[in-house]
């Protein structure tokens, strides 16, 4: 009877991972994104943070360009697909989140040193960095750069980054809505901000890489 219990829980398993599989493989071949925007609504769109990031890198002692992320961050996008240019967009991050792999931190939390110490984020007297776009220019077909005003431990500097549209699905195949995805990347100097902790050991630019997936709010 053991046997036959383990037997049927094995195919069962087996069963239900190829069904999942067969699911999505069915989704994905359903359909492509496409770069096209002619079908995709204008609006409000929500950031979906499970296929999403916010990755920084400095150069370290000119050793390794040393990578860290955050991972609670807030997207506000109201899209205009027909003049993407006239879109808005508002950035909110909490610098408590940032994360790095600094090992045991059950001896010393360096995630927490760089979010809490004065030398570093000060979350405890600025606990939020923002972004918020003063201006969108197009490109190409699906590239273009947004400038704006980022604000960080109380002073507020304008910064660029170069966006790709990666694609568009006026229905997602596997949520059923509206979807964009962009890609970006762009530089600033840290110490424009006041943030000059071991400069230039450890680098004034910081490069910030963004991939961002949005589904049409409801």
């Amino acid at each position: 009877m053991k046997k036959l219990i383990m037997l049927a829980s094995a195919m069962l398993l087996l069963s239900t991972t190829a069904s999942a599989h067969e699911a999505h493989k069915k989704a994905a071949n359903a359909q492509s994104a496409t770069v096209s925007l002619t079908d995709i609504p204008s609006g409000a769109y929500d950031i979906d943070m499970s296929h999403s990031s916010l990755t920084v890198r400095l150069n370290h002692f000119g050793l390794s360009n040393y990578t860290a992320r955050f991972t609670k961050f807030d997207v506000d996008l109201n899209f205009d697909a027909a003049e993407p240019q006239n879109s808005t967009l508002s950035v909110q991050i909490d610098p408590t989140s940032i994360r790095t792999h600094f090992p045991n931190p059950e001896e010393e939390d360096f995630d927490a040193v760089l979010a809490n110490d004065e030398k570093w984020l000060n979350a405890p007297a600025f606990s939020q960095i923002s972004f918020k776009a003063t201006g969108i220019e197009l490109e190409g077909d699906n590239t273009g750069t947004i400038t704006g005003d980022m604000a960080m431990l109380g002073q507020t500097k304008s910064i660029t980054m170069h966006v790709t549209l990666n694609g568009a699905f006026a229905k997602h195949p596997m949520v059923g809505n509206p979807a964009i995805g962009f890609s970006a990347h762009g530089s600033l100097n840290r110490s424009d901000w006041g943030l000059n902790t071991f400069v230039p050991i450890v680098s004034d630019a910081v490069e910030f890489i963004i991939e961002a997936e949005f589904y049409k709010a409801p």
